[in-house]
């Protein structure tokens, strides 16, 4: 029952065909045929079934039908030619075939030969860049092939993509848009859930297998072709016979088994162990099925397409297969600073040391992986293969410095196996690997890819060591625990140590989106910490930090979150329990967005903190990786020390207060809420009706939200809490009590209480805050592009909308402080953020600004200062703030304005030089707060 060939036996093979052939006349009719059979053999392909000869296909030249000499669906196309005759048009003739072949057939590579030389064609290869034209193609003699075994290894199942590539992750997108289809196919069949889930994943399996080398080359095709009817009436009958065969061993199975059957090997592993109801199966389900099979297997990544796999029982998510999944570049912004890089480094440091080396490879025995979030295992996964392919190049190391240092003749190659070629030393082992899922589904998926994760690693080491143990029957397994993870107690899951990393992606949530049940689990996990500002991420936190009690030193945690857990009144209640349990925040990525890389993927804005403790070796420099924008590539600098809003500097936490903590800053207060349905507020298409109405235009007054006020949009609302209103109007104007009595209702029909108490007084706003002089504007969100806050000053006749918040400026001065490089950094270090939006806060923000007392004549050249900001504004009649404040094209009097008004604010905060930059800024505010709050209990 023969599965991949070893990489020493197909070169041995190859040797031989060379030889062989080498003295051959080299007539196309008369030896082609057999030149490709044999030459097919030395890569362990002997079925007819696997290679299709003299394959019809039109040419799409001149339309006639033509004859393709050899095809191996999805994989490779085959022209032989005389020897001595031009390779150029027989390549050109093989091209001329591929239009006329179905997705799922057209190949990968053009093999063509001559007898004499064999050129490859890659079509998925980019263009030279030098115009040549040879990018993707190799070319070389027949005796040569030996040497060009690793440019043909795919034939016998090693894979055609490079791991980790764009290219992967595309055909796991191709794969998974496959398996959708046989879903669908299945779900109309009644079949129940769990079943098809099964089913699913045993099929997976096989599709593998078949291209991958885990048994024949299309064996499970051949089985299928030759032993179901084509109405697809029997082939869930005998899917159950194959599934109960594969999960047999070879010596307990029937001797009147069915010889195709009998060449399965024993699989085991709980793959196929369940036992399943005898599904039915129609022809389109069968003819799926058989499609499925044409698609090459081999190509996956197991993370990426686990992650789609997972996806394929939603409608909707299937119609957007490939717009979104966890691309493994973001995964490894998790895996490498947390321990990957570590490892690699030293790997590099001590590439002459045997004796480091082998403590290295004991390392990676000693340590432990765990997701506690792992969903389809895609953080799992890629964490393995990295291990693995870094054990497999220590491996090759220590061979080579053994080799150089002994008789070769006494030390061979095969020094890390034993007699049967199984693996005597492989330190990194599935059943290292721990996860935690809350569904059924994503946790087979996540043992699955796993499985075919090992498989893939087995076939690198086969390339670089020249052998590998193999994958069947399947011993070790990851342990996927199904349950809730801030439920499950992860010691069980996990035996603590030192060398335990935990990583993930645990899903964000929110305090207004969460259920009633995630508030529970977060209540029980925080206990009496818990806070309700608290995001559902952080959770996970607070449980891996726990997680390493019973460990006196080591350990480390990183997970990916929502950014608003560095932002605002969260990073007290999170962080403070972390950093007094001696934790350090080992590195940091600030916001960026986490996306795929596929067209109309949705960005979501993350960050990723990773945390160690304790040990020695563990107090390497902090790692920061800051971004220019969310999309941009991380920029990383080493640090002294990261604080907790993932800024370079100390631990310093800033709690929200109800004043400002600075003598000569006024208030700042909300906006006025509406909470009305928009029942009060009047559109511009509206905006004529009112004013028209007599007594409703009494009532009409300039509105403003924060969109309104930076766009200069025109917006109106009814306000009646003025002197001149009479209640008797209400009555008299059926506009006022259309609007009025569809408020009232909004308001009954709200599940909160304040706002049902408020259908009471429904021609009024909920809240009204408004100022009755002249004040400053102040939007609660602006964009994160912006290069200062972008405000404005409004008259008392203008109502402010809850998206604002107002203060008294009688003189200018919090105009001109509020519009400085010194706040808006203030702003991005401590503020919220919607997205990835600014978003400004009283309590957090302007209350904490650490402004201490200034001179009556700084205050003078301040005021003065923002008075020339508004000056280089009015040079722009018409303009917005939008438009004015785009900081791709901010005007040069504008930029001057402030960068006079920089100056003068920058002293104020004692800045003893002109400040180049933010960051230097961010150091003074965060050593004016520690002053300013020294003396707080």
């Amino acid at each position: 029952m023969p599965a991949t060939l070893s990489i020493n036996a197909i070169r041995e093979r190859c040797v031989k065909f060379a030889y062989d052939w080498s003295d051959c006349v080299g007539d196309e009719k008369q030896d082609g045929h057999e030149f490709m059979r044999e030459l097919m053999k030395c890569f362990g392909i002997t079925k007819r079934k696997a290679i299709s000869y003299e394959r019809r296909s039109n040419r799409a030249s001149t339309g006639r039908q033509g004859y393709i000499d050899a095809l191996i669906p999805g994989k490779a196309l085959i022209e032989m030619k005389s020897a001595g005759k031009d390779l150029d048009r027989a390549e050109e003739q093989a091209l001329d075939y591929i239009h006329d072949l179905a997705d799922v057939e057209t190949p990968r590579l053009l093999i063509i030969s001559d007898f004499r030389r064999i050129r490859i064609v890659d079509l998925d290869s980019e263009i030279a860049t030098d115009g040549s034209g040879d990018a993707g193609r190799t070319e070389f003699r027949l005796a040569q092939l030996p040497d060009h075994v690793d440019d043909l290894k795919f034939l016998a199942g090693y894979g055609m993509v490079q791991v980790g590539s764009r290219e992967q992750e595309e055909a796991s997108i191709r794969a998974a848009r496959v398996m959708a289809d046989l879903y669908e196919a299945l779900d109309g069949s009644g079949y129940s859930d769990h079943e098809a889930s099964i089913f699913l994943i045993r099929t997976l399996f096989c599709l593998y297998g078949d291209d991958a080398g885990l048994w024949e080359r299309d064996l499970f095709t051949e089985f299928l072709e030759t032993r179901t009817r084509e109405d697809g009436s029997d082939l869930g009958a005998q899917l159950a016979v194959l599934y109960q065969t594969l999960k047999t061993p070879m010596e307990r199975r029937q001797s009147t088994l069915d010889e195709l059957t009998a060449r399965f090997p024993y699989v085991n592993g709980g793959i196929f162990e369940e036992q399943l109801n005898i599904p039915s199966f129609s022809s389109t389900m069968r003819d799926e099925l058989m499609r499925a099979c044409a698609f090459d297997w081999s190509g996956i990544s197991p993370a990426v397409f686990g992650s789609l796999f997972q996806a394929v029982k939603s409608p909707e998510a299937r119609r957007e297969l490939g717009e979104h999944y966890t691309s493994e570049t973001n995964i490894l912004k998790t895996l490498g600073p947390l321990f990957l890089d570590d490892l690699r480094e030293r790997f590099a440091e001590h590439t002459h040391d045997l004796a480091k080396l082998k403590e290295l490879r004991q390392e990676l025995r000693d340590l432990r992986i765990m997701d506690p979030a792992c969903g389809c295992g895609n953080f799992l996964v890629v964490a393995y293969r990295e291990l693995r392919h870094l054990d497999t190049e220590i491996l090759k190391r220590i061979r080579e410095l053994e080799l150089a240092r002994k008789d070769n003749d006494e030390f061979q190659a095969t020094i890390f196996f034993d007699d049967q070629g199984e693996s005597a030393d492989i330190t990194v082992q599935l059943d290292h690997f721990f996860g935690i899922e809350i569904e059924e589904w994503p946790a087979r998926i996540a043992q699955t890819a796993l499985h075919l994760a090992h498989h893939q690693a087995n076939r690198e080491m086969e390339r670089l060591l020249g052998q590998a143990p193999s994958i069947l029957p399947l011993k070790a397994s990851a342990h996927i625990t199904i349950g809730n993870a801030l439920r499950t107690e992860w010691t069980q899951v996990c035996p603590p140590s030192p060398y335990v990393r935990i990583v993930g992606n645990p899903p964000f949530i929110g305090q207004y989106m969460r259920s009633e049940e995630q508030t529970d689990d977060l209540r029980f996990v925080w206990g009496d910490g818990y806070d309700g500002y608290l995001d559902y991420v952080t959770g996970w936190f607070i449980k891996a930090s726990r997680f390493f009690q019973s460990v006196p030193n080591g350990g480390r945690f990183a997970f990916v979150s929502t950014n608003s857990i560095a932002q605002g009144v969260p990073v007290v209640a999170l962080f403070r329990p972390l950093l007094e349990g001696s934790w350090r925040i080992r590195f940091a990525h600030q916001t960026f967005a986490w996306t795929s890389e596929a067209p109309g993927a949705a960005a979501v804005h993350c960050v990723i903190t990773g945390f160690d403790r304790g040990a020695p070796h563990e107090k390497a420099p902090a790692l920061l990786f800051t971004y220019s924008s969310p999309k941009s590539q991380p920029a990383v600098a080493p640090v002294e020390h990261i604080s907790p809003y993932l800024i370079e500097g100390a631990n310093i936490f800033i709690e929200a207060r109800t004043r400002p903590l600075s003598p000569i800053l006024p208030e700042v207060r909300f906006g006025s809420k509406p909470a009305d349905g928009g029942n009060l507020i009047v559109e511009m298409e509206d905006y004529r009706e009112f004013l028209e109405d007599p007594i409703a235009s009494k009532y009409l007054r300039p509105f403003s939200n924060a969109r309104e006020l930076l766009h200069g949009l025109n917006r109106w609302c009814l306000w009646m809490a003025g002197s001149n209103f009479d209640s008797r109007d209400i009555q008299r104007s059926l506009l006022l009590k259309e609007r009025v009595s569809a408020c009232k209702e909004f308001r009954l029909n709200s599940r909160k209480k304040a706002t049902n108490e408020s259908a009471k007084t429904a021609h009024l706003f909920q809240e009204n805050h408004q100022p009755t002089v002249p004040f400053v504007a102040i939007p609660r969100v602006i964009s994160e592009s912006r290069h200062f806050y972008t405000v404005a000053h409004l008259d008392e006749e203008t109502i402010a909308s809850d998206a604002l918040f107002t203060a008294l400026d009688p003189d200018g001065f919090l105009f001109a402080i509020i519009s400085s490089s010194m706040f808006i950094t203030w702003q991005r270090a401590v503020g919220g953020h919607m997205k990835s939006d600014l978003r400004f806060s009283n309590k957090i923000v302007w209350n904490t600004l650490p402004l201490p007392e200034v001179s009556d004549k700084l205050r003078t050249e301040i005021i003065a200062a923002g008075q020339g900001v508004l000056d280089a504004r009015a040079e722009q009649p018409g303009a917005s703030l939008a438009d004015m404040y785009n900081p791709l094209a901010m005007a040069p009097s504008l930029l001057k304005a402030h960068r006079v008004l920089d100056r003068a604010v920058d002293r104020a905060f004692g800045a003893k030089k002109p400040l180049e930059t933010n960051e230097e800024r961010l150091a003074l505010l965060f050593k004016r707060y520690q002053e300013m709050t020294a003396t707080d209990s």
